[in-house]
């Protein structure tokens, strides 16, 4: 039996780890995708997130475990970022045609999921990380923060514009003045 000093075994590191990314991945992909609008980069940079977790895996709290996946993702996005000194360009989602009307007879939610995905690739990308990690992750204003390593302050106020922009787009587009 192993003392409370013990470190635990590779193979329970690993299991402890498998358990965590069979749980936490699908949730990760879904906020890469948001952040960069590509399935391709969104698995790159989950991947890269998880290779960075499981190196430092011995020394991250498993109640903090996804918050800190949730940073390493979004740094990894920004350091993509700065190396490429731009964003390219993503080609527009395609439509994919819905498996059938919404419950109200409009579009299904992969219609809904596309332009979600629109309106945020027109926002700039703090206030897109703010958006994805404060409205879809449902992350506290001071998690947000804490997460992208700015001040509580900043947070709000660039949620404000953002979602102000996102509305004055969802206008436009109602319009059909895109």
């Amino acid at each position: 039996s192993k003392g409370p000093d013990m470190a635990p075994s590779a193979t329970e590191r690993d299991e402890s780890f498998t358990r965590f990314v069979t749980g936490a991945s699908p949730g990760l992909m879904r906020t890469a995708w948001l952040l960069t609008g590509s399935d391709d980069t969104a698995r790159e940079l989950v991947q890269a997130t998880l290779v960075k977790a499981y190196v430092h895996w011995p020394r991250i709290r498993s109640d903090s475990a996804l918050a800190y996946c949730r940073r390493i993702l979004v740094n990894e996005r920004t350091d993509r970022l700065r190396r490429l000194g731009r964003e390219l360009p993503v080609a527009e989602p395609a439509l994919v045609p819905a498996r059938g009307m919404g419950a109200d007879g409009g579009p299904g939610l992969v219609d809904e999921r596309d332009e979600v995905v629109r309106l945020l690739k027109r926002l700039p990308e703090q206030q897109r990380r703010i958006v994805v990690l404060r409205y879809y992750c449902d992350l506290s204003e001071e998690a947000v923060a804490d997460t992208l390593g700015i001040s509580v302050g900043t947070v709000k106020s660039s949620a404000s514009r953002a979602l102000a922009a996102l509305r004055g787009h969802l206008v436009a587009a109602e319009g059909g003045i895109r």
